[in-house]
């Protein structure tokens, strides 16, 4: 995952107040914090409740940080930026996660709400769309994440750190560096078999 941490913070480095990977997004958390973020991620699992990301920030904020303590579980952020004032926090995954990952993600991204006590934007990102040209569908995320606004995939992911167009002049750079360099790739991938086979 480390590439599209890499590529994150090249593109956004011209236009970000500041960025970094792996981002210690710090702060503490109570048990009635963990206990109202619990609540919310369990309601939406069950359909109990439709996602409303706005909403469900505005509920964890408004829950004093009484007795918090640090926790080192969930704060670490794959990428952070600073643009026009405004915090943004990414957790980077893989495109074809589990029910388990997005409850996961969803708690992780109300706890760093809750943590740093402010409406900052928090984001589960997607490097790309496995079912592209269709719009990705995956019956695990349903319910969980709103689209867009708290949930970012492939071109909008892309498209949003660095603007219009990045996502199409990304994938025109990967295949000109692909093609460049595809006697080297595949000539490294031989010899790490071998290695392998020698073992």
């Amino acid at each position: 995952m480390s590439i599209y941490e890499d590529v994150s913070k090249i593109i956004t480095e011209e236009t970000a107040k500041e960025c970094f990977k792996k981002y210690d997004v710090g702060g503490v958390l109570s048990s009635e914090q963990k206990s109202v973020i619990d609540d919310i991620v369990r309601s939406l699992r069950n359909g109990e409740t439709k996602v409303n990301h706005a909403a469900e920030v505005k509920r964890v904020l408004a829950v004093p940080p009484k007795d918090a303590k640090p926790q080192k579980e969930g704060r670490i952020a794959d990428f952070y930026m600073k643009r026009d004032g405004k915090e943004h926090y990414f957790e980077i995954k893989t495109v074809k996660p589990n029910i388990d990952v997005f409850t996961k993600s969803k708690t992780k991204l109300l706890e760093w709400v809750a943590r740093r006590r402010s409406p900052i934007k928090v984001f589960l990102a997607f490097p790309y769309n496995p079912y592209y040209p269709q719009p990705y569908e995956r019956f695990t995320e349903q319910g969980v994440l709103e689209k867009s606004k708290e949930f970012l995939i492939g071109e909008e992911y892309w498209n949003f750190l660095g603007g219009k167009n990045t996502f199409d002049d990304l994938l025109n750079l990967f295949d000109t560096v692909g093609k460049k360099f595809k006697k080297e790739i595949q000539s490294k991938i031989q010899q790490v078999a071998r290695e392998k086979m020698d073992k």
